[in-house]
């Protein structure tokens, strides 16, 4: 029996699985990971002042960095963390310990602005710039003027501190990256208006990443995926964002176009130097009721390249000048800068007359948000100046896309999918066992065998920790099919072999090749079958068909190897 077992140990195959296993359990990574990770950092938020990092999209779940502490209480789960930073008092320094470093935050006061139903004066200091000459020459220089202006009264009233501005979720124990249906977020389904060349559509996929990673969101899986008819469609699952986050952000192709008169003056994207995104330098004022409603207005700075300024200057410099009180200098253009979003005039701005014929770089865009309350209009305002700075700073999608299909998943319902995964693998499995058993009603057998399926689902996992594949219900599904086709196979293995006490027409080696032939010829069947469902249902099987085609690669090639290594020693 000793020699049995040494003969086993040593033999090539049962090596490579082992080797395989050690492999894929290093890829997995098990740890018992304390505190919470972090997901995202909000923009000038009080984290993002603070200097906490933006997690990198591709970074390890188990490298991912995790909040310790808060001011010295631990942060077990998510609970924790919401518990103690709603609890954190405004413009008091909060220390948070994470698994990197520790930072020192001071929580942003939120103030809401009433206006009320006063006037008062307010001196404003403008900087303007005027030609004069100098020595016979013609010169542009820089005066300061002060003047006096009527402006609403409005009051502010405080309403707490501000979120620290980090989404925590709890902390990963392996490098396993859990899928849609497992963690919860958003699943969208978008097909072009039109087929896109391989080209155009890697620009598409690479604008829509820039641009939700630029909105603030994480953990984003963008892809391409076709049906069996040849449509193109594009998936994007981000991890727990609401549908409404990204419907709008990724629906609209997001043209941004300025126009004065017929020609247009700048687009969004290459166009736009600089953004302004700051609170100091972004906001939302002018908050007024009209007709049931509320509407606010926000506005921020851009900066132009100079080649858009210049076209600027040409499109003004025939323009003729008239007396506008609105206007700061008491003077504006005949004409205005109309602003197009997905070709819907969304502002207008006056061009003041010291701008004719002028390369002016920095531009103030405004535009609206309307709400039922004051405090639904500044959320609105809020809402779509961000979408507007998002698409200035990325510029407009190659083409419009159309939304096919959205699905939405709570955190709470995925957590509750993986422990129904977990129980009903668990239960396959030892039901499986339970019938070899019975089947052999030898030890010897059946334990192998259920070792076996083990090896399988640790190496299937390594293999998708390693290739940071998503694991979701239908990969799920997969592993379950690649187990249940390896049973099969092993059974095959373990009938061929055993004809040898009642018959001895075959020798050993003979009865192992022609368990594997039948071996062979399944798994080219399955692996056949696999392939249309990668491009079937607009590819959201494509999990399914991949995991499955990946599991009983590794069956065929490594487990049932070993597997019938073992019964060619243990029961010769």
């Amino acid at each position: 029996m000793n020699y049995r077992i040494k003969k086993l140990i040593t033999n090539w195959r049962v090596i490579i699985l082992t080797l395989f296993l050690v492999i894929s359990i290093v890829a997995i990574h098990p740890s018992l990971s304390e505190g919470v990770a972090i997901r995202n950092i909000i923009s000038n938020s009080s984290a993002n002042i603070a200097g906490i990092p933006q997690p990198r999209p591709n970074i390890l779940p188990v490298a991912r960095e995790r909040i310790l502490t808060i001011n010295n209480n631990p942060i077990k789960n998510v609970e924790d963390y919401y518990k103690y930073s709603s609890s954190l008092n405004s413009n008091k320094p909060v220390q948070i310990k994470t698994s990197r470093a520790i930072y020192k935050l001071i929580p942003l006061e939120k103030f809401e602005t009433i206006e009320l139903n006063e006037t008062e004066e307010k001196i404003v200091t403008e900087l303007i710039e005027k030609n004069i000459t100098i020595n016979g020459t013609l010169q542009t220089v820089n005066e300061t003027i002060t003047r006096t202006i009527i402006v609403p009264k409005t009051k502010q009233i405080s309403k707490g501190f501000e979120d620290l501005g980090m989404r925590v979720y709890e902390a990963p124990q392996t490098n396993i990256r859990k899928g849609l249906d497992l963690q919860g977020g958003t699943r969208v389904l978008l097909q072009p208006e039109e087929k896109l060349d391989p080209d155009r559509l890697s620009i598409l996929i690479d604008n829509m990443k820039e641009r939700l990673n630029v909105y603030g969101l994480s953990d984003i899986v963008i892809r391409d995926a076709n049906d069996l008819v040849g449509n193109q469609y594009i998936v994007v699952e981000i991890a727990g964002a609401t549908e409404e986050e990204i419907k709008d952000l990724l629906a609209k192709q997001g043209k941004f176009e300025s126009r004065i008169g017929n020609k247009t003056v700048f687009r969004g994207g290459q166009d736009i130097v600089y953004v302004a995104r700051s609170a100091q330098e972004a906001r939302v004022e002018g908050c007024n009721p009209s007709n049931g409603q509320w509407i606010c207005t926000f506005s921020f700075g851009i900066t132009l390249s100079a080649d858009a300024a210049q076209r600027q200057a040409e499109a003004t410099k025939d323009l003729e000048s008239i007396s506008n009180p609105d206007s700061r200098s008491g003077c504006s253009l005949s004409q205005k800068i109309d602003l197009f979003l997905d070709d819907k005039l969304v502002d207008q701005l006056q061009i003041a007359c010291d701008l004719k014929g002028k390369a002016e770089t920095r531009i103030s865009i405004s535009g609206p948000g309307i709400g039922s309350n004051q405090q639904d209009a500044v959320i609105n305002s809020q809402l779509n100046m961000k979408r507007l700075q998002t698409i200035l700073i990325t510029g407009s999608l190659p083409v419009k896309l159309n939304i096919v299909k959205t699905d939405s998943i709570s955190p709470v319902l995925g957590e509750g999918f993986v422990k129904n995964a977990i129980f009903m693998s668990l239960l396959a499995i030892l039901s499986v066992a339970v019938v070899v058993a019975i089947r052999y009603r030898k030890l010897i057998i059946a334990i192998p065998i259920l070792i076996t399926m083990l090896s399988e689902v640790i190496i299937l996992l390594g293999v998708a920790a390693f290739i940071g594949w998503n694991v979701d219900l239908a990969a799920i599904a997969g592993i379950l099919v690649a187990i249940g086709t390896g049973v099969d196979d092993q059974i095959v293995i373990t009938d061929e072999t055993l004809k040898g006490e009642t018959s001895n027409i075959y020798n050993w080696k003979e009865k192992v090749k022609r368990a594997f032939v039948i071996i062979m010829l399944a798994y080219a069947t399955v692996v056949v079958a696999m392939i249309p469902l990668i491009f079937a249902g607009a590819g959201l099987l494509k999990g399914f068909a991949i995991t499955t085609i990946i599991g009983v690669t590794i069956g065929v090639f490594i487990t049932r190897p070993a597997y019938s290594s073992f019964v060619e020693i243990m029961l010769k």
